[in-house]
């Protein structure tokens, strides 16, 4: 890793943790791993960095003064799918329950090691990668038909512009609720485990917390119809034909 400064192409990350020496470690080290970070020591203050500029990933702590990160990460999806990573200090799950349902795409619980971390955010960034269709309705963005057009009811993705809508109407998905419903998508009818979509989404390489798959597709559900995606008891998920 190189000691010079981060190029103007880096990824911007927005880290918002109270904890000075905290705040300074971190902003170091994923400097190092040639990210762009700012930091910010408070939610309000982290809310007027995120409306001053665009950033890439935003890593917000739970437990912060005057906005705490569940509703930092409440106010951001009002306006932006950004990726956003959870930092909670408590192991007893309020606060990832908390922080998922809110629209964050992950979380880890603190102390985190910085390789752990950075591997958290590189999986978040790719999930990014997809093309986004444009903020708001977009009616530019409706999709066309074709072999790259999947419909299962008024459900309808657009594979080649990663544009989904239900009964015509474009639905702002974040990107990590987007590759699941392409993993959906792509096996129809087929019940996904939940630890099956850990691998494929999430790039987790071991048994972690499924509640994060629990709660995405809890999200998913609200916004392309709750019956649409079937709960198959004791092993997973499928998306109704």
């Amino acid at each position: 890793m190189s000691s010079s400064p981060p190029p103007e192409t880096a990824e911007r990350i927005l880290l918002v943790e109270d904890d000075d020496l905290m705040r300074r470690s971190f902003g170091s080290a994923l400097e190092r791993y040639g990210y762009r970070v700012r930091t910010a020591g408070d939610g309000l203050e982290g809310l007027e960095h995120f409306r001053e500029q665009e950033f890439d990933l935003l890593i917000l702590d739970v437990m912060l003064p005057g906005l705490d990160g569940i509703g930092l990460c409440r106010r951001v999806r009002e306006t932006s799918l950004v990726p956003v990573l959870m930092m909670s200090a408590r192991g007893d799950g309020l606060d990832v329950v908390a922080g998922l349902e809110a629209g964050a795409d992950d979380y880890v619980v603190k102390p985190v090691d910085t390789y752990v971390l950075v591997a958290r955010i590189r999986s978040l960034l790719r999930r990014a990668t997809y093309p986004r269709p444009a903020a708001g309705s977009g009616t530019e963005q409706t999709p066309q038909s074709g072999p790259g057009v999947v419909e299962f009811g008024e459900l309808r993705i657009d594979m080649g512009g990663m544009v989904v809508t239900v009964g015509g109407a474009p639905v702002a998905l974040t990107p990590t609720e987007l590759k699941v419903l392409l993993e959906f998508a792509a096996e129809p009818g087929i019940v996904l485990d939940r630890h099956a979509l850990l691998r494929n989404v999430w790039d987790y390489g071991w048994d972690a917390d499924t509640r994060v798959v629990d709660l995405c597709v809890q999200r998913l559900r609200r916004k392309i119809g709750r019956d649409r995606i079937e709960t198959v008891r004791g092993f997973g998920y499928k998306l109704r034909r």
